[in-house]
Parts: C-alpha cells; sequence; structure tokens
C-alpha cells in the first residue's frame, strides 16, 4: 500500500460479502438427487411447482429434473431398469413399486401388516367410486345391507370424504379423495377400469335411479 493509498481506498470486509455471490443448501448438489431425496421422504405426490419452491429453483428446470429421473428409473437408453417408477398420480408425482412387482410386494406387506380392508368395504368403496357423489342410504339400496360401520371405517381410513349435505333431506353425500388415487396408483377416476364387464350382464353400469 502506498502512502498516497487513503482509507477509503482500502476493501473493506462488507464490501467483499456483498461482492460475492448469495449461496444456498442447493449449491454444489445435484438437482437430480435433490429431487430423488425429497421424493424418498414425501408422505404425498409433490408437485413440480412444490419442488421448485422447496429447492428454490425455477420450474422449467424441475420439469426436466423429474421427465430425467423417469427416464432413469425406466432404464432408458440402456440404462437399468428399477423396481421402482416415478409416477404422476393426483397432480403431483411420487415414486411407486413397478407393477412387475406387485404380487412380490403384496405378499411382503401383507405378512407385515395384515390389517386390511374387508371385502365388505372394498365393496362399499367400489361403489362410491363409481357413483359419488353418494348418499348412505343409495349405497345400502345397492349393497342390500347397511354400511354405516363400513362407511366409518372408511372414512376413519380417510379413503372417502363427506362431499356434501343434501338441502332437502339432510343426507350426507360421500365421495373418493386424493388418498384412494394414491393408493390405486391412478391420477384420476377417469382411469378406473369400466364397470359394465365386471356386471352380470355385461352391459349396463349401476341404476343412476338409485337413491
Amino acid at each position: 500500500m502506498t502512502v498516497e493509498q487513503t482509507e477509503t481506498d482500502m476493501p473493506t470486509a462488507d464490501a467483499d460479502e456483498a461482492a460475492a455471490p448469495t449461496r444456498n443448501a442447493l449449491d454444489g448438489v445435484d438437482l437430480d438427487r435433490a429431487i430423488e431425496a425429497l421424493l424418498m421422504v414425501a408422505d404425498e405426490p409433490q408437485s413440480v411447482m412444490g419442488l421448485a419452491t422447496a429447492l428454490n429453483s425455477p420450474v422449467k428446470e424441475i420439469s426436466a429434473a423429474v421427465e430425467r429421473l423417469v427416464a432413469d428409473y425406466d432404464g432408458v437408453d440402456g440404462g437399468v431398469r428399477r423396481g421402482f417408477e416415478l409416477r404422476e398420480v393426483g397432480g403431483g408425482w411420487r415414486i411407486y413399486v413397478r407393477s412387475d412387482y406387485d404380487e412380490v410386494v403384496a405378499a411382503y406387506v401383507s405378512e407385515q401388516n395384515p390389517s386390511k380392508l374387508s371385502q365388505a368395504a372394498l365393496e362399499t368403496l367400489a361403489v362410491i367410486a363409481y357413483k359419488q357423489p353418494i348418499s348412505r342410504g343409495a349405497i345400502a339400496s345397492i349393497r342390500a345391507v347397511n354400511v354405516d360401520s363400513v362407511v366409518r371405517t372408511l372414512l376413519g381410513r380417510g379413503l372417502i370424504t363427506e362431499a356434501f349435505t343434501d338441502s332437502e333431506t339432510g343426507a350426507i353425500n360421500y365421495g373418493t379423495t386424493d388418498l384412494l388415487l394414491q393408493q390405486l396408483g391412478i391420477n384420476s377416476l377417469d382411469e378406473l377400469p369400466p364397470i359394465s364387464p365386471l356386471l352380470a350382464d355385461g352391459s349396463e353400469g349401476f341404476d343412476d335411479d338409485v337413491r
């Protein structure tokens, strides 16, 4: 430093900090792996917007990274096809067991957690899924049995919800939840299989006049 150099000419710590680029937790982190890590711990499907917010990254970059992960897990371009896949469900992305290994996982899960829906609950859930919104009385008419306890079970499991109450009759109408979509691994109810082939005559669905 020369004698002519004044104190104001000298660099300061504050000036150095202002000139330094802002760093965050993602600096030097692979974006694909960061998304992968979030999806591994998330309990629900994650939207691209939600991931972008969590990772402080542009939506366009997140979308591209998600597509790369999908291709990676699917074994595109000679890669290893994983036993899991990244699937868009319920408006977001979530890691699921690949359908090829459903039986293997189902057998394991049934041994580890024997608690599952009864046949009555499954039948009631199917009625609600295909006929929603539908009242408890209408469900009982279709199944020809009392469904009060079964409906309470489905509500408790979070698979159905109270959609609205009929202003004239006071009857509560039920519908399915996003949790059911997640459990079935589908993005919307439109992906449910046609009901007609499953009926006795193979040509008609539920009677729309049933109340």
